[in-house]
């Protein structure tokens, strides 16, 4: 049992003995001095005892530390009571730890004293109901926002996704509050609108997981970027070429939440095409022509450090030659198919492999969102028929909260032969290491994204996805 001396005056002062009586388990023994009598509650539990009289009083303060105590916790409403009560404390005991509620901006220097600042304390409860602003546990663990507590809204990129789908690095939801009722976190467990996610872990992740839970859909290429980027090779392109890739990448720039487009020329030759793309720059499009560097992966890894990019228009030729300097650049690609992207009506999702899809699923949402597109969602592999299911469930549910229209298609056959020939189709599918490693030999693989070149005609989104 750990004795503990509280010595307190004021109102606050009150309130703070009425929650310790409260709280109190009898694991303690608390010893009290008060100015007067009626800053003690009326309750009076057996392992408390109250002393009436001034703790500037160095005579009188002296016969109580004559016990040895734990911890000494201070708030007074006076300052000049605070510091002589301090100085007397000091005098008698220089090794005990004390607690004090600084109302005035004290200056000690003691490592054996803690001071937390009233003001700051209830600035800091006072922001917590703020909409939008995240609730740290300021009096659990270290108290520097290890432990977060995050709503997740209705239009949320993580809403209807199951636990085991979201990426947990340096971070944990260790528990989800539902309805006023507590869960504890499993795989299949399905994030619902409203739910309340604690969160631990790394506090400069949980900032960043706080962002992410918030960020509706409506945002891409947020947040990956702000920003569309467009790469123009004159060197390796003809004026029809350059003209297709330009005009997608205005179209995509038109309809997605992107801040600017970047339109980067090397190699530049004179030609109607050129001249075309310098017409472009303005306030919303920025035109950058290198007439130095000529190589186009040096240019790509070089820009896409000191741009915001967030999205990368492509060409079936460029990224066939350069796939591995796109995936490291670790962001979405987009790339060209031979239908004109005017003519794309449906978004399609192959794959085999439940889990990447739904986590790429906020994606796949937002940007069918964004290009008014219907999704439909292949599923083929019988023999995980619990994760087809989970797959179809989650797409169901995106599906009826953000009005897109997802049509499941059900088959024991690959679908690609059906797809090929269709030019009004973008197909949507993570960009992980399968798609660097396709190859002749792929053509046996029942992988979606090891035959990624089998609608390589058509348009594409690559969604990059956590190793």
């Amino acid at each position: 049992m750990k004795k503990i001396l509280i010595i307190a005056d004021g109102i606050l002062a009150k309130q703070f003995l009425e929650r310790v009586i409260e709280s109190e388990a009898g694991e303690n023994s608390y010893t009290i001095i008060t100015y007067k009598e009626e800053t003690l509650p009326k309750k009076r539990p057996e392992n408390f005892k109250f002393f009436e009289f001034d703790p500037t009083s160095f005579e009188k303060l002296s016969v109580v530390l004559n016990e040895h105590f734990f911890q000494i916790m201070m708030i007074l409403s006076n300052e000049i009571d605070v510091m002589a009560t301090y100085r007397n404390i000091r005098q008698i005991d220089n090794k005990v730890r004390i607690v004090l509620m600084d109302r005035w901006d004290l200056k000690i220097d003691d490592n054996r004293l803690m001071m937390l600042n009233s003001r700051d304390i209830l600035a800091s409860r006072f922001v917590d109901h703020l909409p939008g602003v995240p609730i740290i546990a300021q009096n659990i663990g270290l108290g520097i926002g290890e432990v977060m507590e995050v709503s997740v809204p209705i239009g949320s990129s993580y809403v209807y996704r199951h636990l085991a789908s979201i990426e947990q690095s340096k971070w944990r939801i260790a528990a989800i509050y539902r309805a006023n009722t507590f869960i504890l976190p499993r795989p299949t467990l399905m994030i619902l609108p409203n739910d309340l996610l604690l969160t631990v872990g790394d506090p400069k992740v949980l900032q960043s997981v706080f962002k992410s839970v918030k960020k509706e859909l409506g945002q891409f290429p947020s947040p990956f970027g702000s920003s569309i980027y467009c790469l123009v090779d004159m060197l390796s392109m003809n004026d029809k070429e350059i003209d297709v890739l330009v005009n997608d990448a205005l179209l995509l720039h038109s309809k997605l939440n992107s801040k600017r487009l970047h339109v980067k020329v090397i190699n530049p030759t004179y030609s109607k095409a050129f001249e075309k793309i310098k017409s472009y720059n303005n306030g919303h499009i920025n035109v950058m022509i290198d007439y130095f560097e000529t190589n186009a992966r040096k240019v790509l890894r070089s820009d896409t450090e000191k741009i915001d990019v967030g999205l990368i228009v492509v060409s079936k030729a460029f990224f066939h030659n350069n796939r591995r300097t796109l995936f490291n650049t670790k962001l979405p690609i987009f790339k060209m198919g031979k239908g004109g992207f005017s003519s794309l009506k449906e978004g399609i999702v192959l794959s085999n492999q439940a889990e990447e899809i739904e986590k790429e699923s906020s994606v796949i949402f937002d940007v069918a969102k964004q290009l008014s597109l219907d999704i439909k969602l292949y599923t083929y592999d019988p023999d995980k028929k619990t994760e087809k299911n989970n797959i179809i469930e989650h797409f169901d549910n995106l599906s009826k909260l953000f009005g897109r229209e997802v049509t499941v298609i059900e088959s024991e056959k690959n679908p690609l032969l059906k797809l090929k020939n269709k030019k009004d189709i973008l197909q949507f599918l993570p960009f992980s290491k399968k798609v660097l490693e396709s190859n002749l030999w792929s053509i046996f693989s029942t992988d979606m994204e090891k035959l990624h070149f089998k609608l390589s005609n058509n348009y594409q989104l690559f969604i990059p996805v956590s190793d």
